[in-house]
């Protein structure tokens, strides 16, 4: 199976694949722990922008806008390797992530994603 990213990502799916299992599944934990982080984050960064309609400051417009593009990656990458696993007949609900935080700021438009640049943190160097 051959499997295109949106984003850019420091492994491929055929990479994933050779990692053993725990490996990435404490990768998975590591990336929904970040996840975790990035929606608290933005959730206080949609919150003060709020409050302080309609002077945004741009620099948080862009904090918002790179946090949804990492936000996107890492949840991108969780699927693969998530499909890694399956290759591997481990399946379950235990890799799953909580349902999305809706990414909707006011009528700024600074929740809309922004292309992907492949900046995350961390991760699995291969």
């Amino acid at each position: 199976m051959d499997y295109k990213p949106r984003y850019t990502q420091p492994f491929t799916l055929a990479e994933a694949r050779l990692l053993d299992v725990e490996t990435i599944t404490e990768e998975i934990a590591r990336l929904q722990n970040s996840l975790q982080r990035l929606d608290e984050t933005q959730k206080m960064l949609r919150e003060h922008v709020d409050s302080i309609q309609p002077e945004v400051d741009p620099e948080i417009s862009k904090a918002i806008q790179e946090n949804e593009t990492v936000i996107g990656s890492q949840s991108e990458r969780i699927s693969m390797l998530k499909m890694a696993l399956a290759d591997r007949g481990v399946t379950g609900s235990h890799y799953d992530l909580a349902p999305p935080v809706s990414r909707v700021v006011g009528s700024s438009g600074a929740g809309a994603p922004a292309e992907p640049h492949g900046e995350e943190n961390g991760g699995v160097d291969l």
